[in-house]
């Protein structure tokens, strides 16, 4: 049987960058201890970095842990100063995109935890585009992924669009 528990110092940290501004330390954690329907990962953000952009699910809900550093927590339009031993929650909500960005002078370390439900839409405001994720849930197994599809809002298409 797989043991059901990890310390936090014992996840082991893969690095992960995306040009300037995107860059993590990211210690996947639910399938070390055997989760099913939640996904868990340590994120550890360097001083003036953001691990994805902001972003808003259809479908699943994420919640995050400080647990040691600070930064600023943007959603929606608002935006609130985060720290050690704040907790966050991300209901799944189209009008509630959100990002944690590390502005202090020290890493940002948390934990995110979500539901893994599939498929996913999500949606990125600040490069009008609209995801769509099927047979793995976002944070799952890619090789799973059935369909992995972003396109920028203005190409949407009425259903009828071309069936004439």
């Amino acid at each position: 049987m797989m043991k059901p528990c990890i310390n936090i110092n014992q996840v082991p940290l893969e690095n992960w960058q995306h040009g300037e501004n995107y860059q993590a330390k990211l210690g996947s954690i639910g399938k070390l201890i055997g989760a099913k329907q939640l996904g868990y990962r340590l994120v550890v953000l360097p001083p003036g970095k953001k691990a994805w952009p902001k972003h808003a699910h259809f479908v699943n809900e994420e919640m995050f842990f400080i647990l040691q550093g600070c930064g600023t927590l943007e959603m929606a339009e608002q935006k609130y100063a985060v720290s050690q031993g704040d907790i966050i929650a991300a209901p799944a909500n189209p009008k509630l995109p959100h990002q944690i960005i590390n502005t202090g002078s020290e890493d940002l370390h948390y934990l995110a935890v979500s539901t893994m439900k599939e498929p996913d839409i999500v949606h990125c405001p600040d490069s009008n585009k609209i995801g769509i994720m099927a047979g793995s849930p976002p944070g799952g197994d890619k090789s799973k992924r059935s369909l992995t599809a972003y396109f920028p809002l203005d190409a949407v298409k009425d259903y009828w669009h071309g069936e004439d």
